[in-house]
């Protein structure tokens, strides 16, 4: 069992909500060059190529029962919708609303923990969770008003990503992470093989090949997003969660600093306000969960604390 490491896990969660954005930031600048499913196609390809070597020089097995396999299947598919629609969100929205907006799924995975897990949730949690989305609203209204429907695609990467972590979990208690990473790059290719044979001629599907800087690009997306994966893997292997939960909201900052520098687009009063209040919210679920983490493990014999 890896022991804690928590100034480990600290510094490599900082990486990941550094390495995060900036792919992200890639993105979006390559979202005008090539077409989202490509754009895809190229993140889980070089998944493949940069983790093959790795789990073949450290022997990491990849024999597994059958049921991880079609997890890994799953999580595959849902792995490209969240990315797919995050990918296209970029081409409408500046990069600190849509990474603002997607904020919304710990409040999501918190509902479907209580719905679909049966996990007691609070009714502190819960309110907590409403204000949370108010001010994902407040970042998306302005959007939508200004670009209309793909204003809702974070959303729809947050909705997405929730059910990702939940098969995540399941998996992840019984399979290395960088195996688990290299398996579900390869489903991915082969699940796009085909689509891009049978929708060739769509929208979104069209196959270019990438000239000078741009081919740098898209190799840079991949690496990075690959990166940013394992780092926030390795993260949780040395510190707990409810440690490393409250710093994934340096994303925002982060994505913010990053629209301003690259695109020049900053979020206006109303998605400011917006994004302060779903922070706040996130943060207080996070500190609502580790105070009853802590009261538990202290008592555990008492009853529950009323949230």
């Amino acid at each position: 069992m890896t022991q804690d490491r928590p100034v480990l896990g600290i510094v490599l969660m900082l990486g990941f909500c550094l390495t995060a954005p900036l792919a992200d930031a890639i993105a979006k600048l390559l979202s005008d060059r090539i077409d989202v499913a490509q754009l895809v196609a190229i993140r889980m390809v070089l998944q493949v190529v940069l983790l093959a070597p790795v789990v073949l020089v450290a022997r990491i097995t990849i024999r597994w029962r059958a049921r991880n396999y079609r997890l890994s299947a799953i999580r595959a598919v849902l792995h490209m919708l969240g990315i797919g629609m995050m990918f296209l969100s970029l081409r409408f929205l500046p990069l600190a609303d849509a990474v603002a907006i997607a904020f919304v799924m710990p409040f999501i995975m918190l509902f479907l923990g209580r719905f679909v897990l049966g996990e007691e949730v609070r009714h502190r949690r819960i309110i907590a969770c409403c204000i949370g989305f108010i001010g994902t609203l407040l970042v998306v209204q302005p959007s939508f008003a200004e670009v209309g429907w793909p204003a809702l695609l974070p959303v729809g990467v947050a909705i997405d990503f929730a059910f990702f972590m939940l098969v995540t979990r399941q998996l992840a208690k019984s399979v290395d992470p960088v195996a688990l990473q290299l398996v579900s790059g390869v489903f991915a290719c082969l699940i796009l093989l085909p689509l891009f044979l049978v929708f060739a001629e769509q929208p979104g599907f069209h196959v270019s090949w990438p000239e000078g800087a741009t081919w740098m690009l898209a190799l840079a997306m991949g690496v990075l997003g690959t990166a940013a994966h394992l780092l926030m893997t390795w993260a949780l292997r040395f510190a707990p969660s409810a440690t490393l939960a409250p710093m994934q909201y340096l994303e925002i900052p982060v994505a913010t600093l990053l629209g301003w520098l690259i695109f020049r687009d900053f979020p206006d009063g109303m998605a400011l306000l917006g994004i302060a209040v779903t922070i706040a919210a996130g943060l207080y679920v996070i500190a609502r969960e580790q105070r009853l983490s802590r009261q538990g493990s202290e008592a555990p014999n008492a009853a529950p604390p009323a949230a």
